[in-house]
């Protein structure tokens, strides 16, 4: 039974960057992965596609020959795809069992209230894999209150349309202190917390009518009612308060984080994918993702928003340095083999060690791996048992 994501997004969320790199973070833990282009307008994409739709149907042929737009092309192209999914399932049962990424097309109609993608996923379904839906939204939306709504809106009516495990994915989340101030702290956003409180800010953003990002700050937030009351009220205020009890009637939205560059982040949110999609609880690999599937489990794998705001937000310049310092030390260490060997010789397990408990995100993919082996030596000699198909 293979497993695969299905990345959507609005136009310059990330979704081919995001492809890219969990394809490398894949294969560093050693899971066998492939990526799919479902974008018939996706020309140049940072990775290198193992099925491309654009073998099949060009953006280009269709807007000559039929006339259209881009986004009608796309539209067309997709529909195209549907009425051909012979060629797709041929495509895909050559790629065997590998974990499938499919990275699909950016126009929001597709995932909102056009059929022939989600016929595509449902088709997918029924040749047995098992799929999330993984949507990305930029972190930009949560500087200006009416960009964060309208987010969520957009990922409501994807998670009803797809019908299907689906995690909202807030990406660039390293880029978030660059826009300002935000009134409220992470979670408040992720977890899609009381949303009236959001209703003064909302108002205040619709009655300035100042384009860009909003630069806020916490202690505008907290100044009170009586402050509030003085600012001018928007004329969109009765619809404001509707479309915020409409999302919370339905309390499905919710957000994940994600810097793409960030192994610790990559690793949270590709826990939380297979937890979504049944990976967790036996992949199709054996013995090469055992190792990984335990060492998801233990409890040290772990990044709630509360961590993500201390990282990228609070205390971002000196975890910055801290890393700098982390990636000097090991440079240093590789261009002096002979004293690494010396200290291997001597000590091995006191090297091991600091190691694991100072290495945190200067070592690289590979060496954190080496890391979940050991936890997983420890974890056999004290009475577990690893399950090798």
């Amino acid at each position: 039974m293979p497993f695969g994501q299905l990345v959507i997004g609005p136009p310059g969320s990330g979704k081919s960057t995001y492809c890219d790199g969990m394809e490398q973070f894949m294969t560093a833990i050693e899971r066998k992965v492939s990526v799919v282009n479902l974008d018939p307008a996706n020309d140049h994409t940072s990775y290198q596609p193992d099925l491309d739709v654009r073998d099949l149907v060009t953006i280009d042929e269709i807007m000559e020959q039929e006339t259209l737009g881009p986004n009608g092309g796309i539209l067309y192209a997709l529909e195209e795809l549907e009425h051909n999914f012979d060629w797709l399932e041929k495509g895909l049962k050559e790629l065997g069992d590998d974990y499938i990424l499919f990275d699909c097309p950016g126009q929001v109609e597709l995932f909102t209230h056009h059929s022939s993608l989600r016929n595509i996923f449902l088709r997918l379904q029924k040749l047995g894999y098992r799929l999330v839906v993984v949507h990305l939204t930029d972190s930009i939306v949560l500087s200006r209150p009416s960009l964060y709504v309208s987010s969520l809106l957009l990922a409501l009516r994807s998670m009803l349309q797809m019908d299907l495990p689906h995690l909202n994915v807030l990406t660039k989340i390293d880029n978030l202190r660059d826009y300002g101030d935000l009134p409220f702290n992470l979670d408040f956003y992720t977890e899609v917390q009381d949303l009236n409180y959001l209703l003064p800010h909302l108002n205040r953003e619709q009655a300035s009518s100042i384009p860009g990002p909003s630069s806020a700050s916490k202690e505008r937030s907290t100044e009170g009612d009586a402050n509030d009351e003085e600012e001018p009220t928007s004329k969109f205020s009765s619809l404001n308060k509707a479309i915020i009890e409409l999302i919370e009637e339905f309390a499905l939205v919710g957000f994940e984080t994600l810097a793409v560059e960030d192994k610790k982040s990559m690793m949270t949110l590709l826990r939380a994918i297979d937890r979504a999609g049944g990976y967790a609880f036996g992949g199709i690999e054996g013995a090469n993702d055992t190792v990984w599937q335990m060492a998801m489990r233990s409890e040290g794998i772990t990044m709630d928003a509360r961590d993500v705001q201390e990282r990228w937000l609070d205390r971002r310049d000196e975890l910055d340095e801290e890393e700098r310092r982390a990636w000097a030390e090991e440079s240093k260490e590789m261009n002096d083999p002979s004293e690494d060997a010396l200290h291997t010789e001597v000590a091995p397990a006191a090297t091991a060690k600091p190691r694991a408990a100072g290495g945190g995100d200067g070592d690289d993919d590979m060496e954190d791996l080496e890391e979940m082996r050991k936890f997983m030596e420890s974890k056999k000699e004290g009475g577990v048992k690893v399950v090798r198909k």
